[in-house]
């Protein structure tokens, strides 16, 4: 675990009206209006911090959902549209005080510049809460929502097929550029930058401000920003991974990854190849934190939790599958989970909840003081940033003189 760890630690996914396609028809769910609305997310994020959780995700992409990998599926009895991610993270910061505040902004359609000054101002709205899901768009429809590029189609997101790994490897190479001069841009003004001197009539000190002349095959970044320094220095970036592709990308770019092992014995093979892979970048003495995701169906019994699953499978008229393991069973044994699964190496958790509220509320109300109980988790926030919650130290400024 990494240094000033608090034993496990636990995350939330949200997204919409949770993960199962059909939570929106689940007695207690929100209308459908409500996913559009401040106070649904506002409401949320209170009760992620509630149960002391160090922070949410916000689900995104520019595509609408779909059953389809590359294509719209024309469906109307699910979920379709979002709001944009960092804005919610935006909207809720001023009005939380503890939990980290993760949107997914994807890098594939986005500029540098723009994502570097969006997640420092989330971090001075949220005093040092912010974090960046970096996510990748590899899909056709989303390229010709902006008309700056073609990509080729992509049938199947098998990365057997190497026509398709070839893709998803171009693009995981350009979101490593891409948050490399975010990262750049991050320290572009020097902490001590901004000197505020009435007397001598100098709001900053030019010397402090640096350019970053980032240039890569995608984009080139001059700099420096527009917005001082986050107040974490680096706001913590998090990648979902689920192949080798994708962990060479977090091992070289991430402080936390995201994986999905689907068994206990899957996890060591998984930190193994992790590890190797940070061992070789530039970033290896830095601390990169394993989250395990995990989908969940939580209920007073087993065969509740089954049949909430099997009742929204009807509904939506297939059986629900996940990139990430499914859940179905009380608290009492998620805590077991969570806990062998902690004493395999894993540092943490990203739970998703197939249906909100229930599922949330099953995980701060009941999941976590089990969780307390066994001395598991945390009973008080301990630190103001997400980087301290996470154990990550602020980083120094790399433009910084000695």
């Amino acid at each position: 675990m990494p240094p000033e760890s608090q034993g496990i630690h636990l995350a939330v996914a949200l997204d919409g009206a949770g993960w199962h396609p059909a939570a929106w028809r689940e007695p207690g769910a929100a209308a459908a209006t409500e996913l559009l609305r401040g106070r649904y997310w506002v409401d949320l994020v209170r009760e992620a911090q509630a149960g002391l959780l160090d922070f949410v995700t916000i689900e995104d992409a520019f595509a609408l959902q779909s059953s389809h990998w590359d294509a719209p599926d024309d469906r109307t009895d699910q979920v379709r549209g979002r709001l944009d991610a960092a804005l919610i993270a935006a909207r809720v910061a001023p009005v939380t005080e503890h939990i980290g505040l993760v949107p997914t902004v994807t890098t594939t359609h986005t500029e540098p510049f723009h994502v570097s000054k969006s997640l420092a101002t989330l971090d001075y709205a949220g005093t040092g809460r912010a974090g960046w899901r970096v996510q990748v768009g590899g899909r056709g429809g989303e390229a010709a929502l902006f008309g700056r590029r073609v990509l080729p189609r992509v049938v199947s997101p098998d990365l057997a097929d190497p026509a398709t790994l070839k893709l998803v490897a171009e693009l995981f190479d350009e979101a490593a550029d891409h948050v490399e001069a975010v990262r750049r841009l991050w320290d572009s003004w020097e902490d001590d930058a901004e000197i505020r001197d009435a007397a001598t009539g100098r709001f900053v000190d030019r010397d402090k401000l640096h350019y970053i002349d980032f240039s890569g095959p995608q984009f080139s970044v001059r700099g420096p920003s527009i917005t001082q320094r986050p107040p974490q220095g680096q706001p913590p970036v998090v990648a979902l991974a689920h192949a080798t592709v994708a962990y060479e990308f977090a091992a070289k770019s991430a402080d936390v990854v995201l994986v999905t092992p689907h068994g206990e014995d899957s996890i060591a093979p998984i930190l193994a190849e992790i590890s190797t892979l940070r061992a070789a970048t530039e970033r290896a003495e830095d601390p990169l934190l394993v989250f395990a995701d995990l989908v969940v169906f939580l209920d007073e019994n087993e065969a509740g939790a089954v049949a909430r699953k099997s009742q929204l499978d009807a509904a939506a008229g297939a059986e629900y599958v996940s990139d990430a393991q499914i859940f179905a069973g009380t608290s009492h044994d998620l805590a077991d989970l969570l806990a062998a699964w902690s004493a395999a190496g894993l540092d943490g958790f990203r739970l998703r909840p197939a249906a909100i509220p229930h599922d949330l509320n099953s995980i701060t109300r009941d999941l976590v003081p089990l969780l307390q109980e066994r001395g598991l988790f945390r009973t008080e926030y301990q630190h103001d940033t997400l980087r301290g919650q996470l154990g990550l130290s602020r980083p120094a400024n790399r433009y910084a003189a000695a």
